[in-house]
Order: C-alpha cells, then sequence, then structure tokens
C-alpha cells in the first residue's frame, strides 16, 4: 500500500475574466473583469466601491460615451482664437463679395452702368484704406482681439443699412465705405494675434486658417447670395449677412466671459511669458482701456515710421500686396459680371461659376501652409521658403490670365478653367507676403501690414472703378481686367525676388525688439 500522498504547494488560482474579483486596492475596487470589460470600450473610467451590477456598469460606459460640448473644450486658448478669427473672416468676405453679386439686379433697378456699379463696388475699398493704419496702430495698443470685435460690428450694422440707402448714391457709398473700415481692422487685427501667440513653426497654418477663411467666406457668400435674391429680394441679403456678423459677436463676447471667469485677463493669448517656441508674452491688461489721450499719443510716437521706409525689405512687402491685391480685387468685384456675359449665364450660374477659384484657393491653402512650414522646419531658410511661395502665387495667375485673353479659340468653360486654376495658386501667397511681416518684426507686425495693407487697397479703389471705365470704352475684359493684372503680377515677382527678406529687423528707436 502507497503511503498517501503529500499535499501539493498551494497555488493562486488564476480566475477567469469573466468572474468579478477583488482588486484589493484598498477599501474593496472593481473586479478585474469589470476592468477589463470596460478597457476594451473606453480605458478605465475611475475607481469605485464593491461589485456593480450590469445596469450600473452600462450606465456609467454610455454616460462616458457621451461627447464633449462644446468640441473645441479643451482646446490651447490660441487655437480657439485662431478659430473664432478666421470664422470672423468668413463672414468678413461673405459681406464683402454679396455686393458683387446684388450689383447685377441693383443695376437693372437704378439704371447703372459699368462706371456707376464699378464706382459704388470700389467705395468699399476707401474705407478699407483708410482704416488700414489705424486699425494696426491700434491692434498693437490694445489687441487684436478687442479691435477685431469692434470691427466686426461695424461692417455688419453697415452691412445691414444698404437697403434703406442704395436709393441714395451719396447714402450707398458711405455705407460701403463704413463696411470698408469695419473690415479694415481686421487683417492688422489677426496678424497682432497671429505674432504674438503662434510659433515660428506653426505660423504658416495659422495664417493659412485665418485668412483662409477670406475664400471660404466668398465661397458661401457666392453660393447663398443667389438664392436669397432670387427668392427674397436683393435687400434680404444684406440684412441676412449683416446679421450674422452681429450673431458672432455675441458668441465672441460669451467666449471673453469665460475666459475672464478664468481669471485670464482681458485678452489672453495664448502664453504667458518668452518661452523657448519663441512666443512673446503680452497681455493687454484691464487698465489698458483706460488708457488718456496723453498716452495714446506717445504710443504712435514710439513707432519707428522712419526706419519702416528705410527698409528695402518692407519696401517689397508694399509692392508686392499691391500687385497681388490689384489681381485679387479685380476679379473679386468682376468675375460674376464677367462669367455672365460671357458665358451668358443667369444670376445663380454666374455666382456658382464665381465660386470655383475661391473654392480652389481653399484646397490650394490647405497644400502650401503645410508644405511652407515643413521646410521651415527641416532648416530650409525661412527667406527661400517665403520668396518660393510668393513666386508661384504670382507667376501662376498671370500665366492663366495670359491664355485667358489672347483669342485661342478657347471654349468658355475652358478660360474658366484656366483663371480659377491661376487665382487658386495665388493663394501661396498666405505662405509668402502674408508670413513675412511677422517673420522680420513680431513687435510691429500689425503696424507693417497695417502699411503694406493700406498700398494694397488702393487697387481696390482705383482698380476696381478703372475696370468698368475700360470696360465701357473697350468692350473688352482683356483689356480692361487681365492686362493690368498681368503686369503687376509680373512685375511683382522681379520685386519680391530682389528685395524681400524674412531676417528679423530691428526697428526699435531703443535699439532692442520686445
Amino acid at each position: 500500500m502507497l503511503p498517501p500522498r503529500a499535499p501539493l504547494p498551494h497555488r493562486r488560482r488564476r480566475r477567469p475574466l469573466d468572474v468579478r474579483a477583488s482588486s484589493g486596492d484598498g477599501g474593496g475596487g472593481r473586479g478585474f473583469a469589470s476592468a477589463v470589460e470596460k478597457h476594451s470600450v473606453l480605458g478605465a473610467v475611475g475607481k469605485d466601491e464593491g461589485a456593480r451590477g450590469e445596469e450600473e456598469l452600462e450606465g456609467e460606459v454610455a454616460g462616458a460615451l457621451e461627447l464633449k460640448w462644446p468640441p473645441w473644450e479643451g482646446l490651447a486658448e490660441r487655437y480657439k482664437l485662431i478659430g473664432a478669427t478666421s470664422l470672423a473672416f468668413v463672414i468678413c468676405n461673405m459681406d464683402k463679395v454679396n455686393l458683387s453679386v446684388a450689383i447685377i439686379p441693383m443695376s437693372h433697378q437704378y439704371g447703372w452702368n459699368s462706371s456707376t456699379a464699378g464706382l459704388v463696388q470700389s467705395s468699399f475699398f476707401w474705407g478699407y484704406a483708410l482704416s488700414q493704419l489705424p486699425g494696426g496702430w491700434l491692434a498693437k495698443l490694445f489687441g487684436g482681439r478687442k479691435v477685431l470685435e469692434i470691427g466686426v460690428v461695424v461692417w455688419s450694422l453697415a452691412t445691414a443699412i444698404i437697403p434703406a440707402v442704395a436709393g441714395f448714391m451719396p447714402g450707398l457709398v458711405l455705407s460701403r465705405i463704413l463696411v470698408g473700415i469695419g473690415e479694415g481692422v481686421s487683417p492688422s487685427a489677426a496678424t497682432d494675434l497671429i505674432a504674438r501667440s503662434i510659433p515660428l513653426q506653426e505660423r504658416s497654418r495659422a495664417v493659412a486658417v485665418v485668412f483662409g477663411g477670406l475664400s471660404f467666406g466668398s465661397v458661401l457668400g457666392l453660393l447663398f447670395a443667389p438664392p436669397i435674391i432670387q427668392n427674397l429680394g436683393w435687400e434680404s441679403v444684406f440684412y441676412i449677412f449683416g446679421l450674422l456678423g452681429i450673431i458672432w459677436c455675441i458668441g465672441f463676447e460669451s467666449l471673453k466671459e469665460q475666459q475672464l471667469g478664468d481669471n485670464e485677463g482681458l485678452l489672453n493669448l495664448g502664453q504667458r511669458s518668452t518661452g523657448p517656441d519663441g512666443l512673446v508674452s503680452s497681455t493687454v491688461s484691464l487698465e489698458s482701456s483706460n488708457s488718456s489721450l496723453e498716452d495714446l499719443q506717445n504710443s504712435l510716437k514710439d513707432v519707428p515710421w522712419g526706419a519702416f521706409f528705410k527698409s528695402k525689405a518692407v519696401w517689397a512687402m508694399i509692392y508686392a500686396h499691391f500687385c497681388g491685391s490689384w489681381g485679387h480685387y479685380t476679379c473679386l468685384s468682376w468675375l460674376p459680371t464677367f462669367f455672365s456675359e460671357e458665358l451668358n449665364l443667369n444670376l445663380t450660374e454666374a455666382a456658382w461659376v464665381s465660386v470655383l477659384p475661391p473654392l480652389g484657393s481653399m484646397v490650394i491653402t490647405s497644400i502650401a501652409a503645410p508644405f511652407a512650414d515643413n521646410l521651415i522646419s527641416n532648416g530650409v531658410d525661412t527667406m527661400k521658403v517665403r520668396k518660393i511661395c510668393q513666386t508661384i502665387a504670382f507667376v501662376s495667375p498671370a500665366t492663366f490670365m495670359m491664355l485667358s485673353s489672347v483669342d485661342l479659340g478657347l471654349p468658355p468653360w475652358e478660360i474658366v478653367a484656366f483663371l480659377t486654376s491661376g487665382l487658386a495658386l495665388s493663394s501661396f501667397a498666405l505662405s509668402g507676403l502674408y508670413c513675412t511681416h511677422q517673420d522680420i518684426s513680431r513687435e510691429y507686425a500689425s503696424i507693417l501690414l497695417g502699411i503694406t495693407n493700406t498700398v494694397g487697397a488702393v487697387p481696390g479703389i482705383v482698380g476696381v472703378a478703372l475696370t468698368g471705365y475700360l470696360l465701357d470704352a473697350t468692350h473688352s475684359w482683356s483689356i480692361s481686367l487681365f492686362a493690368p493684372s498681368i503686369f503687376f503680377y509680373l512685375t511683382g515677382t522681379v520685386v519680391w525676388l530682389a528685395f524681400a527678406s524674412s531676417k528679423p529687423q530691428d526697428f526699435s528707436k531703443s535699439g532692442s525688439e520686445s
């Protein structure tokens, strides 16, 4: 008879996954299987005491799967500001292009010829030019955020009153000037936000997101304005688009109040101090709104105006901005009429065809911005990147406009394709010229953009009106619309390649930049 077998050493049995066991985390945690099941859905949700029933577990999982609202909750502050600024630019161009569509029925109603229509459309740029330098100075003094908010209020109210004054030419011109003043401060305000809150490696994308809102706004404006006009009358488009700006202001105000509740100050630009990423500390305090007139005058005197105009790089930016604006503003104002006459399209069809260039610009912008930022991140000289992008932005539309203006027997839709391609590729300027202001001086970026944008608004005043005058005199779109744009695109390329620079420059009188 064999002796009894000695007992085996005790080993802890591994429990199957479907059996709940205490995790021993002090006070009794959830079963191991419960944690595994929940981790397979969305990860560990937290600890509690005791084993839970199936209903309680399912309720917790369902609650954890609920989407966060608002969806931008948790984003860095600078990204929220960039997103809100881009939305303001969307509304900005919706209010800018609505007249280029409404001008057709308005001209029929009031008996305007092309010269008068050009005068009405160009009046916007009078206010736009007048507000550039004041906008840049105010953005530097009070911060771009506050200036942007005031600008949106001004242009939205001025847009809404256009139907009431349309039959009185001085009143109509004045209302469009006010729209231009409100929108004119926006680029400088946005440049101030970008220069102070976005590091160099993200700057091309930030500029693309903000200023890309202009192209998206053109698309939305040209898409929605025709059906609104045809169904509700041309007056309604100004009421509706003006209301959008007021709604934006209300939302932007609530965003500001939320930040104040977090003790982040009146203007939080997403940074506290200068750090390794190159951000500049700049928080406008509540006291800045109480600055005295003497303080404002002193701040204006402190701007090194003479140093700006002694710089070849600044003059290169000024001329490049003028050249790019000539092609952009004249086409923005006259393309719906061009397509209507050349293709014999009705109002809606002409407007929808006019959507193609800004729609193409959105696509090109999404390519150009990462392209530029990646080159800079990989060590390519910043100025080389800016020159490449700006050359593409100028040479491309010049080439396609040449093909469109020469009588090659092309069908109309091929001309549409040429113009769409050329104007879309001009969006490379957002990673060229429009980044150079911040490259050479973060401190004075908004004022530099104010200077270049002031000159850049002149084509809106002269070019848009001149196009209408030449069209009445010659009845030729090639001479009135395309030839001047081609000239300025090509000469702008030469000047940019010869004199442009992205090297940081010391404009400060004290000999050091903030």
